[in-house]
């Protein structure tokens, strides 16, 4: 019975070192980020990745952080390897967790970028992808906040770009800012973005 309690214990102590090293690496890559060291921070959450295989965070931020990046990139060549990492971190993300709703706002995301670097040459193909995403996510999470406020983004690029009204879609952008308001993440790791973002565009709704 002892030596039970004492490899349980032993254990125990390991998982907890190993989620203080967790945790350790992932506030130190989010620190990177912050201070807009990108490569460095992508390259600590792929390590982490790599230690963590069956935890979709990291891969889902080596994407996030090479997607952010690539917004108002004009090196063509720059961004495409960017992007191309974040399409294989989101296919390892979504590998670990499918039907992830999260990760899924994050591939529009990705897909938005390549439109915002050449409409002409991406729109077509990767528009109807973006709808798709956006409707299987809205059908798997419909108060995730993320959810709503990349939708109607999105829409609202569309309206745009096609000449037509948006402010049909600022009642959207309204009910994201409530779901953010009570918007609880999982961890202090999981995704809770975007609220800053949704307040801009509501800002913008009212002039």
């Amino acid at each position: 019975m002892k030596k039970l309690v004492l490899v349980i214990l032993i254990v125990a102590i390991n998982g907890i070192k190993a989620q203080d090293q967790y945790s350790k690496g992932m506030q130190k890559a989010m620190e990177l980020w912050s201070e807009q060291k990108t490569v460095d921070a992508s390259n600590l959450f792929e390590r982490i990745a790599t230690a963590e295989m069956d935890n979709w965070l990291p891969y889902y931020y080596v994407a996030m952080v090479n997607i952010t990046a690539s917004f108002g990139e004009e090196d063509e060549q720059k961004l495409s390897l960017q992007l191309e990492k974040a399409k294989e971190y989101i296919d390892m993300a979504k590998n670990i967790s499918p039907d992830n709703v999260e990760i899924l706002v994050l591939e529009a995301m990705m897909n938005t970028a390549w439109i915002a670097f050449d409409g002409a040459t991406y729109g077509m193909t990767l528009s109807g992808k973006n709808v798709q995403l956006y409707k299987k996510a809205a059908e798997l999470a419909p108060e995730n906040p993320r959810v709503v406020f990349g939708k109607a983004e999105w829409d609202m690029g569309a309206a745009r770009y096609f000449g037509k009204d948006t402010a049909p879609y600022c009642k959207d952008i309204e009910r994201a800012l409530q779901l953010f308001a009570t918007f609880k993440p999982e961890t202090e790791f999981h995704p809770n973005w975007g609220k800053e973002r949704a307040e801009q565009i509501a800002e913008e709704c009212k002039s």
